[in-house]
This record gives structure tokens, sequence and C-alpha cells, in this order.
């Protein structure tokens, strides 16, 4: 990534990867069209031009620049001032002091590193402040790609929640696009084959004895006659205009993967993912790509069978292949959380909270998804960035006073988390042994 600072902060994150290619996402800033250059503001408190460069180019990726510039197949060292500068722009103070803390126990020399620390202390965090890049010929763009009426296969894997596949079979009886079929894998017990019959949809339904999802997605893309797979869940709600707008953005952006936003039910979409921008995560409950996108990367990984991070890991092949892949906001869907049923019988909560205390911590596939991609001293700050705050609930985990909680908390539980994270790691390096389990189309 252009600034060095966020190899503490963000250790795992798609962009700081380069593609097979050999180049980055972010643009060079020489050569992005003067309209979008109108749109960035130039920080001139940056002591170098270099770092000012990067700043308007992680701006440019930040505000949804998606567009074909040049970028940057490498970045030049900037002076540790204006990574602090960078940092306290766009994390809290409270992230910053972390990077120092980690500067200093890392042996940095502490006088440069306090003093940038502290010469920076007017900068506020601005991330607040971001205005997104305009599109505006998207409200009269006709979309060819809609003319031509392809095929749509649209994928649910469903465990035990028929109540809630009802909801969400009911919102695509509802879409306005039309040429769909639907292949639900079907994994529940006791199996209600009679459910489906009253539905004016076209349902291809699998029956699955094994409770297995990974395994469900990748054989129903294996079934799928269309051209383009929908990736849905049983327990989301969509609007009418789902399909059609992720087939718009396809389209309008010469994407072949439109990534979808979640938000919980009861809120709204995020304010920083709530315009187009380069994706930067996958998530299998809320995406439409070409079919042919699984015939490049293969299909979904089954190291992550009942264990979490399989969506991150695909998005991440998709993203080295260097194929075109755009968060797109008006193809959102509501996460209802369901309670019971789908992965929650099969393993954890999420990814760093595990089933059982004395579980492994994180989930053996996500550091097993870390190591692979970004290395093991990546992981390694990822853990350290993690682990705290995953001490408390997850209903908790934004709120900032509980999270300080966590911190303290795994101070006093450092034993447990130190068994729970080598049980986890000894565990993540039996699956990198083994290899990837990748069927390919």
């Amino acid at each position: 990534m252009p600034f060095a600072f966020l190899t503490y902060l963000q250790p795992t994150h798609y962009f700081r990867l380069f593609t097979k290619a050999g180049i980055s996402v972010f643009p060079k800033v020489e050569v992005l069209p003067e309209l979008v250059l109108e749109q960035l503001q130039v920080d001139l408190g940056y002591t170098s031009e270099l770092a000012r460069d990067y700043d308007l180019s992680w701006q440019a990726v930040q505000a949804g620049y998606i567009g074909n510039a040049d970028t940057y197949t490498h970045f030049e060292p900037v002076p540790v001032r204006d990574n602090y500068h960078f940092v306290r722009k766009q994390f809290h103070p409270a992230w910053v002091f972390y990077v120092l803390f980690v500067r200093l126990v890392t042996f940095h020399n502490p006088i440069r590193e306090i003093r940038g620390w502290l010469e920076t202390s007017p900068i506020r965090r601005q991330t607040e402040n971001v205005k997104p890049i305009s599109n505006p010929n998207w409200e009269s763009y006709q979309s060819a790609l809609i003319t031509k009426e392809p095929l749509v296969s649209v994928v649910i894997p469903t465990l035990n929640r028929y109540d809630y596949l009802k909801d969400v079979l009911e919102d695509f009886e509802k879409q306005d696009y039309a040429h769909i079929e639907i292949i639900v894998v079907d994994q529940s017990e006791p199996f209600q084959p009679e459910f489906y019959k009253d539905f004016d949809l076209n349902i291809r339904v699998i029956r699955q004895e094994e409770k297995a999802l990974w395994l469900a997605r990748n054989t129903a893309i294996k079934e799928a006659k269309g051209a383009l797979i929908a990736l849905s869940e049983d327990d989301v709600r969509i609007q009418p205009n789902w399909l059609s707008t992720h087939l718009k953005c396809l389209d309008f952006f010469d994407a072949q993967v439109s990534a979808g936003v979640f938000y919980p039910e009861g809120q709204s979409i995020p304010t920083e993912r709530s315009f187009f921008a380069l994706a930067s995560q996958f998530a299998t409950g809320n995406a439409l790509l070409y079919k042919s996108v699984f015939e490049q990367v293969g299909l979904f990984d089954r190291q992550f069978e009942k264990q979490r991070m399989g969506d991150g890991e695909f998005g991440v092949r998709v993203y080295l292949e260097g194929i075109r892949s755009v968060s797109n906001p008006l193809a959102s869907c509501i996460d209802v959380k369901a309670g019971t049923g789908g992965l929650r019988e099969m393993g954890s909560w999420d990814a760093f909270r595990p089933s059982t205390f004395f579980a492994p911590r994180p989930i053996p596939s996500v550091l097993y998804y870390f190591r692979k991609y970004y290395g093991n001293q990546a992981a390694r700050w990822a853990l350290w960035r993690t682990i705290p705050i995953s001490i408390l609930p997850y209903q908790f985990k934004k709120n900032k006073p509980m999270l300080v909680l966590g911190v303290l908390l795994s101070i006093l539980l450092v034993p447990v988390v130190l068994i729970q994270v080598f049980k986890s790691w000894r565990l993540a390096s039996e699956k990198l042994s083994q290899g990837e389990m990748i069927e390919r189309l």
C-alpha cells in the first residue's frame, strides 16, 4: 500500500496486494482525469511531494474511482512524519497510538517516532469528509446487457430456514428482471419438498444430505445453466430491482463482478459503502458475476467448510487475477441475521468469536486465508489488531467503551487466549500443508 503504516492497520486488506500482473489498484495521480482530480483535495501538510501524490491516489480509490488510469506497480517509502500524518487522517486516534506503540516495541528510532507522532497531533480524522466521485450518466444509462436478457442462475443454499427462505423467494417473485432460474441446495432436516410448489418461479431443488455450505454453492454453480450467477442466501431480503441493478452495474462499469452491500435489519447502508467503488470485499450472499469468473479462478475452497471467510478468500483470488469487481450499494440487501439454521448450526458466530471459549481463536480457516495470501507476519499483525476486541460478544463489536473493556479482558485472559491462538495457528498450518481444495469448472 502507499503508506507503510497500513501494514499494522490493514495487514490483510485486498488492496495491500499487487495483482498477478504486478499492479495495484491505486491510480497514478499524473494520469488521473481532470474531472476526478477536481473532486479530490490536495493536502499540503505532507513534507514530501510523493506522500501528497499517494494521498490523492488513496483518496481517489476511497471516493470510488473506477477507471482505466495506469496504476502504481511499486511504492517508494515516505518519511515517518508523513506516515503519521496519513494515519491520523484515516483512523481513530486510538489506532494512531497503537501504531506508535508497535513502532516503539519493534525497535524503530524512538526519537523520530515520537517526534512524528507529536508533530502531527493537530491533525484530525477526516474519513467522514469523503465526497464520492459522481457517476452522472448512471441514471440515464440504458443497459444493453439487460436488453439481451441473459439467463441468470440464482444460487441459494439453505439449512433449516424454511420460514426465512419463503420471504426471499417471494422477493424473487417480484423481481423486475424475469429471465432467471433459482437453484436451491436444500440441506434441511426434515427435508420438505412440498414447500417449493407454491412459488411462481423456475425453481430447481437439489437435495444435499451433507451439511456443507461451500459444497452446496459449488454444486449449484456447476449445475447452473445461466451465463451469469447471482449469489443469495436464505435469510436476506431484496428489493424488486436487485437483479436488474446488479446487471446494470456490470454493464455500466465494464465489470465482471457486481458485489452488493449488506446491512443489518433495522439499520441502513454504512456511509463508506453507500457509493460505487472498487470492491474491497466479496460476500456470497449478495453478488452477481459471470460464470466465466469461476472458470478463471476456480470454485469456492472447501478448506473453509463449516468455518469462515470462504467468500473473502474467493474475493482475493478474483482481485489477484485483475478481474474488475465493483461494490454496488444500489443492489443492497437486508441481512435478517437468522438466529438459527445455516452456518450457525455448523460452526461459530463470526470469524473471531468461537462457539466455545476453549475453541481455537480465530477460526482456523481465517489464519489459513491470511497466511496463504498475506504471509505469516501480516497474519500476526492481524491477530494483534483483532484478538483483543474479539473477547466481547458480537453485538458489542462497534461499541468503543466495550472495545476498551475487551482489551483489558484480553490482558487478564492472556494464558487462555494464547492457547486459543496457538491452537488456531497449528490447525491453520495443517490446512496449509494439505493445500487448497478448489475444484475447477
